[in-house]
């Protein structure tokens, strides 16, 4: 017998919601075992790159723009400042609420969740 497009789609919710779980168990997995990594070998954020210079390894020495010389202020741009996150998951994603939806939060939406279970109060 041949399935109906219904009980297809129903099928692939039914994994969806099945790989979301797995996927949230490895991720539990990874997540214990970096934590355990930082701390036997004692890191910080900054030995991670995390402490806010950028994401590259390089020092800041390094990483200079080349042309630019020394002592010239930097040119001000018209960039928007940053705005604060509306919507969170449980694994620490944010999104302002501007421009394309974040594909964690399209697969969330599309596995039956709904947008207000995200908003940060």
């Amino acid at each position: 017998m041949t399935k109906t497009y219904l009980q297809v789609l129903k099928q692939i919710e039914g994994l969806k919601a099945q790989a979301e779980k797995l996927r949230r168990t490895e991720v539990d997995g990874v997540v214990t075992r970096i934590r355990e990594a930082i701390a036997h070998y004692g890191l910080t954020a900054a030995d991670l790159g995390l402490s806010g210079g950028g994401s590259s390894a390089a020092p800041k020495a390094e990483r200079k723009k080349p042309g630019r010389k020394p002592g010239r202020p930097k040119k001000v741009t018209g960039k928007a400042s940053k705005v604060a996150p509306k919507f969170r998951d449980e694994h620490g994603n944010t999104w302002a609420g501007r421009g394309k939806r974040p594909i964690w939060l399209r697969d969330a939406l599309l596995a039956g969740k709904k947008l207000e279970d995200f908003a940060i109060k």
